[in-house]
């Protein structure tokens, strides 16, 4: 589920006598970790310790194994730059010709931009703080945790500043964590050795960092709340639900990636793969389908069931009621799907469509099963995504229609089974984008909600609010209800001169239903 999620997170475990706040000048911002001392920076409103490392480097015989947490900090280290990002894959954009100059430059500029360097040893997060007004003097802040593949987009101290501005200052973590193959790698062999899902671990042993040493930069170890964006929502929610298997199908990624290193032969091809030098590994890992490849959402390197981190899919997960009982929000953009539909462009007629979307997402699926589905998401373009553009950004006959089930399927229909199966369980709140609606092909699409945080905009106060009260209302913006399944509301994101308002969650039922069934039957 590529969902936004705000959710608080306790670890009642690894709770240490952490010192207390630096008394060190502002100028040169100061924080000691067990025996070690990390100088940071700051503008006078808030400092910043950025690239602290959480875990010993994944290289050699530690790539793809369980990460290590750091032994005890020593000496003086420097904490004023961004420790490397994990390695990514390679990012082909598809931008056909003829793609206005703005959805170019948003794409490029504003959701993918090129994070370097990179390196395997890539374990290290940042921490922002209000620059503490008197010294020597222990500030217990509430604690934001984010969870994105490259911290170095968003500046945490935006938040933190917010916070000051509204009187409820909160400390503001990000991390790095393995991705692509390296964090995600699945088969039987991953499954048999204990490695799943080593990109979740990675986040889990950061939150341990933080039960361990927030407490020395003035954060509250009991009040975490951990938030995330995209792939980051995802991890977000698979914390909420996990519990702890099956990894049949994805042999054939596993072994790709054997046979394009050299280790079909090995007699151990998990251990083969530790010892490939990482140029070779990432030209791997880079031929292995993307994200914008024409299976599109159907991605190679997702969290999977591993029996130990994820005990079964989460959709059944959630069906089994196996959700941490604690206050969440969750929501998406309007067109979550235009981003991802820009690789089937050579799709236009009804047949290519039709096994577009049955061989990437619903093989299985019976005839009277795609039958229905195809005739809730009709060839009509004023139907489909963007979302009430009309005739506007249909660039291929199929490319709207394609745009509004990926959508659906991946983003919506998963956010509204969850709020469907838990509202009125727990305190939840939902939101959706329709802001940059005008932004040609792509309109309020995947990502362009990070706007509405990092602006900073109106939800950077919804989501103080929910860091310091687990409520997102607070002194401004209008009221938002909580979720209810028999009358579901949801918080708007407006352009022009109405920026927000509450409306009700009910568009396209029927077709969010059907795709709820089949994914049911056939997870991804």
């Amino acid at each position: 589920m590529f969902i936004y999620f705000i959710v608080p997170f306790l670890l009642g475990l690894y709770i240490s006598g952490a010192p207390a706040v630096s008394t060190a000048q502002l100028a040169t911002p100061s924080v000691t970790l067990d025996d070690g001392i990390f100088t940071g920076v700051t503008d006078g409103v808030t400092s910043k310790f950025l690239g602290i490392p959480f875990g010993k480097p994944p290289t050699g015989d530690l790539r793809f194994q369980l990460p290590e947490p750091v032994d005890p900090y020593t000496g003086n280290n420097d904490a004023s730059a961004f420790g490397p990002s994990c390695p990514q894959q390679a990012i082909n954009l598809p931008l056909p010709d003829g793609l206005a100059a703005e959805t170019v430059n948003f794409i490029v500029n504003s959701i993918y931009q090129d994070i370097t360097p990179s390196s395997e040893d890539c374990l290290s997060l940042n921490v922002w703080i209000p620059a503490a007004p008197n010294q020597g003097q222990i500030y217990l802040w509430r604690l934001g945790f984010s969870v994105f593949g490259g911290t170095e987009l968003y500046d945490g101290g935006v938040i933190v500043k917010q916070s000051i501005e509204l009187g409820e200052p909160i400390v503001y973590i990000s991390m790095n964590y393995r991705v692509t193959a390296f964090g995600f790698l699945a088969s039987k062999e991953v499954k048999d050795a204990g490695v799943g899902n080593l990109g979740l671990q990675d986040q889990r042993l950061a939150l341990q960092w933080i039960q361990k040493y927030i407490s020395a930069f003035g954060g509250d170890p009991t009040k975490v709340t951990i938030w995330g964006e995209s792939a980051g929502a995802i991890s977000v929610a698979l914390h909420m639900i996990s519990n702890g298997g099956n990894t049949e199908g994805l042999f054939r990624d596993y072994d790709a990636l054997v046979a394009e290193t050299g280790c079909s032969s090995a007699a151990d091809t998990l251990q083969c793969l530790r010892q490939v030098p990482l140029d070779q590994l990432m030209e791997a890992v880079n031929k292995s389908p993307g994200i914008f490849s024409f299976q599109s959402l159907k991605l190679t390197w997702l969290p999977r069931v591993d029996g130990i981190f994820l005990s079964d899919t989460p959709q059944q997960l959630v069906l089994q009621g196996s959700v941490a009982d604690i206050p969440f929000v969750t929501g998406d953009c309007d067109d979550e799907g235009t981003l991802f539909s820009l690789a089937s462009l050579n799709i236009t007629t009804e047949s290519e469509f039709q096994g577009y979307i049955t061989n990437n997402y619903i093989p299985e699926a019976s005839t009277s099963e795609t039958d229905e589905l195809f005739t809730l998401y009709p060839a009509d373009i004023t139907r489909g995504s963007p979302f009430n553009t009309g005739i506007l950004n249909a660039i291929t006959p199929q490319f709207k229609r394609i745009a509004a089930i990926q959508g659906d399927l991946v983003f919506q229909a998963p956010r509204r089974f969850f709020l469907q199966n838990r509202a009125g369980q727990q305190s939840t709140w939902s939101f959706l984008s329709k802001r940059l609606k005008a932004l040609p092909v792509l309109g309020s699409a995947h990502a362009t909600d990070i706007l509405n945080v990092y602006g900073p905009s109106d939800m950077t106060d919804y989501l103080i609010n929910f860091v310091n009260n687990l409520d997102p209302n607070g002194k401004t913006g209008i009221s938002w209800p909580q979720y209810n399944v028999a009358s579901p509301q949801l918080l708007t994101f407006l352009d022009g001169i109405t920026p927000l308002t509450i409306t009700s969650d009910t568009y396209r039922t029927d077709g969010m239903n059907v795709l709820t069934n089949l994914s049911l039957q056939f997870p991804l």
